[in-house]
């Protein structure tokens, strides 16, 4: 077993070494046999214009402005780290690290996994290589068929699915999107069968599951779902050798990320109530795992849990269809802002 640990963290520090060509700039340090980056270095690389360390936490922050024509439009970014935790926020969005943030030496370092893999593509997604213009959006409504996912009082989570991507392809189709669904109707898939109607599609496009959670009564919110990197084990188990293995979803991994970013903030932003700006919902966070649904798709691919059909109110909410359309619109809107971000022009 150690033997075998020490081969999967070699293998990593080759595979991190080669992903970004900055890595010369980095203050870099290993910390229980791995690498990791300071915050110091994140704040004079991206130019983040303020860092806070209390010891606990750390807090960088920026104001970035883009010209639109004659005029210009300020943005803040802003990006918090809690020593010992895998939770990050980047503008106010959770993101879940492969591993936690840890003090040393009087600053805050963040392992350079979650640094090439997660915040670089969030901070930067002008740089994504992979990401390319497209209008095709294929979209998954999870489950069908013999197979009605999670269930409550109120429906099937297969129907609500459905019923969500039906209204997300109207409002791509009012945009301009061609729009390929998996299934259009209470039909049975496999999970490769989703996965061989994706890759048919042989243009640029996007990739969207669509699916509401289950859990103990208490649990609820949103969470958004990206393939699982080389060497960041699914979410909630262990590192493992096969983990190790690049999937056919892996070639965009920073695409992915920069989806599920857009998709996520999005539908945290707009499911509020309008009058009160109370949240509708929380925040779970951007996650990584090896859904198999996502491990082959040939197109940047998100897995979307739109709520949780075991929560009392939020069962009530996926029943609402103000709720789905709100979350069908969000979504679109969302697919937008990624486009724009990623594109390349000229």
């Amino acid at each position: 077993m150690t033997r075998r640990i020490a081969l999967i963290r070699l293998i990593l520090v080759s595979l991190l070494a080669s992903s970004l060509s900055v890595s010369a700039q980095w203050e870099e340090k290993t910390i229980n046999g791995r690498g990791y980056v300071s915050t110091t270095s994140i704040k004079s690389y991206y130019g983040f214009s303020s860092l806070e360390n209390n010891g606990k936490s750390v807090s960088l922050e920026k104001i970035v402005v883009k010209k639109q024509g004659n005029t210009s439009a300020k943005s803040r970014i802003v990006l918090n780290l809690r020593v010992g935790s895998q939770e990050c926020l980047m503008n106010g969005v959770k993101f879940i690290f492969t591993y936690p943030a840890i003090a040393s030496g009087g600053k805050v370092w963040i392992s350079k996994l979650d640094l090439v893999k997660l915040v670089h593509p969030v901070l930067m997604p002008g740089d994504i290589r992979e990401a390319a213009n497209f209008r095709t959006v294929i979209i998954d409504p999870g489950h069908g068929g013999k197979d009605p996912g999670a269930t409550n009082s109120l429906g099937t989570e297969a129907s609500y699915n459905l019923k969500v991507a039906n209204y997300l392809k109207e409002n791509l189709e009012k945009l301009g999107y061609k729009v390929i669904m998996t299934r259009n109707s209470n039909r049975y898939l496999t999970l490769q069968q989703r996965v061989d109607i994706a890759n048919q599609c042989r243009e640029n496009a996007v990739f969207i599951s669509i699916h509401h959670n289950s859990g103990q009564s208490r649990a609820r919110g949103i969470e958004t779902f990206t393939l699982s990197p080389v060497g960041v084990a699914h979410y909630g188990e262990r590192l493992k050798a096969s983990d190790l293995k690049s999937r056919t979803g892996n070639f965009h991994d920073s695409a992915n990320v920069a989806l599920a970013t857009a998709v996520h903030g999005m539908l945290l932003t707009t499911l509020k109530d309008e009058k009160t700006q109370k949240a509708y919902t929380l925040d779970r966070g951007i996650k990584r795992a090896r859904f198999s649904v996502l491990t082959g798709v040939k197109h940047p691919s998100i897995l979307v849990e739109c709520g949780f059909m075991t929560h009392p109110y939020e069962a009530r909410l996926i029943n609402d269809t103000g709720y789905q359309k709100t979350v069908a619109k969000s979504i679109a809107f969302a697919i937008q802002r990624y486009r724009a971000a990623v594109s390349k022009k000229g």
